[in-house]
């Protein structure tokens, strides 16, 4: 079976790259454009940097902000229902994961109405056209969902997420301004960049791991570890260092897929919503070191990108071991807490069960079972 890499036809990176977006509507010819976008950026003037731009090109525009942080089936159905009322003909997302998941969903249904139960959007759907054309502007340096194929929803009902994966959701253009992600608060920053990190040290690991991917990843990996801290104290080429860390990222995950710490993070996400990079960010160090006998020699190449000393000369349980202990370091150093104090005994049938059949669980580089999930979430109670 041959490898594959899917990435945006169009990207912008660097300060001010939104300034691009007007002339790209016009020359696309877009008349009415979907502005998806969570309600504390719009409250909090950050859509404003985007949508004043429209305003002064004269650009025709309808914010939808009926989001939550963990987005929903209804906040899609919502969405939908708003991008029909409006005639619009574009979507502009802006946001993290949350607002730019809600978009993809959107612009996948409105060009594929057979599915507009959503659910049935579940894993990887048989859709037949591409999305709504979407530009994407992340204000968070962590999801990467403005260059993946991926995109998670909350059932509400079942208290579950659900992973999509379909290759017509990807934006056609993603447009990674780092001052979007300047009014970040520092734990939201420490954690969607920990969600990053284990985004490329999962991609690393993966089943599907090959030599494009893992140059992508590995170097998101060194770039994680050189800016994260200094972006949680926002220093501005610390920032900039992680808006390109994060796109980088997605350029390997989302052609090969993640494990079980993300399998985990949905779980709790889901049930006690937990914030996504904190899920990810507790689980990460305890998944590498269940999966540590099943990754040859990679943990080596990893603690080297974290910074990590002499690895050459190290034993394989010492490079392992020191993989391991950089990436716990680097969440402490950032505010992640390490233990989740919501998670009780009676929830874990429920929390394993719903794990093992996350999307994300195949990937994962040791096979695991119902059980060793259970004990895994023990190491977090």
């Amino acid at each position: 079976m041959a490898d594959r890499i899917i990435l945006n036809p169009v990207s912008f990176h660097g300060k001010g790259a939104i300034k691009e977006i007007p002339a790209l509507a016009a020359s696309r010819g877009w008349k009415h454009i979907f502005v998806c976008s969570d309600p504390d950026l719009v409250k909090f003037g950050v859509t404003a940097k985007v949508t004043d731009l429209l305003v002064e090109a004269k650009i025709p525009y309808t914010v939808y902000s009926g989001i939550k942080p963990n987005p929903t089936i209804d906040n899609v159905k919502d969405g939908v229902a708003a991008f029909k009322a409006c005639g619009a003909d574009s979507i502009i997302a802006i946001g993290g994961g949350s607002s730019m998941d809600t978009a993809k969903a959107i612009g996948v249904i409105i060009t594929n109405p057979e599915f507009e139960d959503v659910r049935s959007l579940e894993g990887v759907a048989p859709t037949k056209n591409h999305a709504v054309p979407t530009v994407a502007v992340p204000t968070t340096a962590g999801t990467a969902a403005e260059v993946t194929i991926n995109y998670v929803i909350t059932d509400v009902e079942k208290e579950r997420k659900f992973v999509c994966v379909d290759e017509h959701d990807i934006p056609e253009v993603a447009v990674v301004d780092p001052e979007m992600m300047s009014s970040m608060p520092k734990g939201l920053t420490a954690s969607t960049g920990m969600d990053a990190l284990t985004h490329a040290i999962e991609g690393y690991t993966t089943k599907a791991a090959w030599e494009m991917t893992d140059m992508f990843h590995l170097e998101a990996i060194r770039l994680i570890a050189k800016h994260l801290r200094g972006a949680v104290q926002n220093i501005p080429e610390d920032r900039e260092g992680m808006a390109l860390a994060q796109y980088v990222a997605g350029m390997g995950f989302s052609n090969v897929g993640l494990g079980i710490a993300h399998s985990i993070a949905h779980t709790l996400g889901a049930h006690y919503d937990t914030p996504h990079g904190v899920a990810c960010a507790m689980m990460l160090p305890i998944v590498m070191e269940y999966n540590q006998e099943y990754t040859g020699e990679r943990y080596r190449e990893i603690a080297r990108a974290m910074g990590v000393k002499g690895v050459d000369e190290m034993t394989q349980d010492e490079y392992r071991k020191a993989a391991v202990e950089a990436v716990k370091q680097l969440s402490a150093d950032v505010g992640i807490p390490a233990k989740n104090d919501r998670i009780r005994e009676e929830d874990l049938d429920q929390l394993a069960a719903d794990a093992y059949a996350d999307a994300c669980r195949p990937g994962n580089p040791r096979d695991t079972s119902v059980e060793e999930l259970k004990a895994l979430y023990r190491k977090i109670m």
